[in-house]
């Protein structure tokens, strides 16, 4: 098959490659040429506006979306449409928030073109091990877009499917991402418990390295904590701050509209939003109160 792909940061150039190697044609366009350039030499093909590429396509059209989410998927859409033709699809592969995705399948629904979510995950490590895929969209374009999915996933049979509706993919794979939260604010505590036990003088890369083998808590997560570990066994030069994509707040979010309790996922947010703000006011407020109802002393804050 062949499809036109937007956006080719490290996981549309990726992507790109893999579909290349697999016997796709892609017409790749960025709004950096040398992003283009980098897939031209991957046998990919190139353009320098979003018209030229669209035009290289055959019908029906296929253009992949890996653009950040809100409004640049909405002002990609708004540029490309009146370039498609009744029957053509847009598939966003990004961690758009699955109501927008609900409402741009509807405005588009009216002009014949088809829309498909594909919330998408395995990162850098997806050129060589296959991507997951979550796929919402109608049935049988799905079906018909299947040899694209099949290339992407780690095997044809295996990593992908069509999960529901047009919004489902991006709703599965928001709630695999507030999952991830979970999984790594977990591995982060025990191994920050061990740390700090220090009269056992604790090695954190042998631990992480046992539990890789035969443990019910290994995982891929634990497999890039051994790395990491392995390269800088004490974080040195790390800061202590954890940005969040957004996914996570929307899936808390959507706990709290269905009355679903998350604690896990809630908390390891909570933790990212902690860690975002150098000099939480609340702890300094609780370091006040201690103060006024016990006279409990308050350490003073270091000055630049």
């Amino acid at each position: 098959m062949e499809l036109g792909m937007i956006g080719l940061g490290k996981m549309g150039a990726y992507m790109t490659e893999r579909l290349v190697r697999g016997g796709h044609r892609v017409v790749g366009f960025d709004r950096d040429p040398a992003a283009v350039a980098r897939v031209t030499e991957k046998g990919a093909g190139g353009s320098d506006s979003l018209e030229k590429m669209i035009g290289q396509l055959k019908a029906p059209r296929v253009v992949w979306l890996m653009v950040p989410s809100g409004a640049p998927v909405d002002q990609t859409v708004d540029l490309i449409t009146p370039y498609l033709a009744p029957g053509d699809t847009i598939i966003d592969g990004g961690n758009s928030y699955y109501k927008d995705t609900i409402r741009r399948a509807a405005t588009l629904a009216p002009k014949k073109f088809n829309f498909v979510d594909c919330g998408t995950s395995g990162g850098v490590w997806g050129l060589t091990e296959g991507y997951s895929m979550m796929i919402g969209g109608d049935a049988d374009v799905v079906k018909r877009l299947a040899p694209i999915f099949q290339t992407l996933a780690p095997g044809p049979d295996r990593g992908w499917g069509r999960v529901g509706p047009a919004g489902s993919g991006h709703f599965v794979k928001m709630v695999h991402n507030g999952i991830e939260y979970g999984i790594m604010q977990a591995y982060s505590e025990g191994l920050d418990l061990l740390r700090h036990k220090e009269d056992f003088h604790l090695d954190l890369l042998q631990v992480s390295k046992i539990w890789q083998v035969g443990s019910v808590i290994r995982s891929w997560l634990l497999d890039l904590t051994v790395d990491a570990l392995g390269k800088n066994p004490t974080l040195e030069g790390i800061g202590a701050y954890v940005t969040d994509s957004g996914e996570g707040r929307w899936t808390v979010i959507e706990g709290v509209e269905l009355g679903v309790a998350l604690p896990v996922i809630s908390g390891a947010l909570d933790v990212r939003f902690r860690s975002q703000d150098p000099e939480p006011f609340a702890n300094k407020l609780l370091a006040m109160m201690r103060h006024e109802f016990g006279g409990h002393a308050v350490k003073t804050a270091a000055k630049d």
